[in-house]
């Protein structure tokens, strides 16, 4: 019984070092580029130990500086979020806010934006959505404030 369970056992040993399948074809190795690297395609692996590198290429300062840009992760998809202070900013720049720029949407900074939306021919909802954000943007920088005292 021993040297029937010692000889199943030998068996099955030599079956796994052998592969006990079929062995697949070896497909010849491509050099990898930077081009083949962004795609999606996948990389055909082999079961020999020998891999091929390709030639290094020498990349001038402005490619590397593009590449290094692509790199960057992409700002959160849809509708840029203003914050308060960036609200209170821009509606202080177009003339329609007389509060300190304190962060805090209270009871002047929503009428200043129903305000706003009004002279804009927005929904007057008191919100700043896109729309109305698109509107209010143009104000939020220093040469906002010049333009409007000068407008007034």
């Amino acid at each position: 019984m021993k040297r029937v369970l010692v000889l199943g056992v030998a068996v099955l040993f030599l079956a796994a070092l052998s592969g006990c399948g079929k062995k697949q074809e070896v497909e010849e190795l491509q050099p990898i580029t930077m081009e083949s690297l962004g795609a999606s395609s996948s990389v055909p692996v082999t079961a020999s130990s020998e891999v091929k590198i390709p030639e290094a290429k020498v990349l001038s300062t402005t490619t590397a500086a593009v590449s290094a840009k692509e790199v960057l992760p992409l700002p959160p998809a849809g509708p840029y979020k203003p914050t308060n202070m960036e609200i209170q900013t821009a509606l202080k720049n177009a003339g329609y806010y007389s509060g300190s720029v304190d962060g805090k949407i209270g009871p002047k900074s929503k009428k200043a934006i129903k305000d706003f939306q009004k002279a804009n021919n927005l929904t007057m909802d008191g919100k700043v959505g896109p729309k109305t954000w698109e509107a209010l943007s143009k104000y939020t920088g220093a040469s906002a404030a010049v333009d409007t005292v000068v407008k007034q």
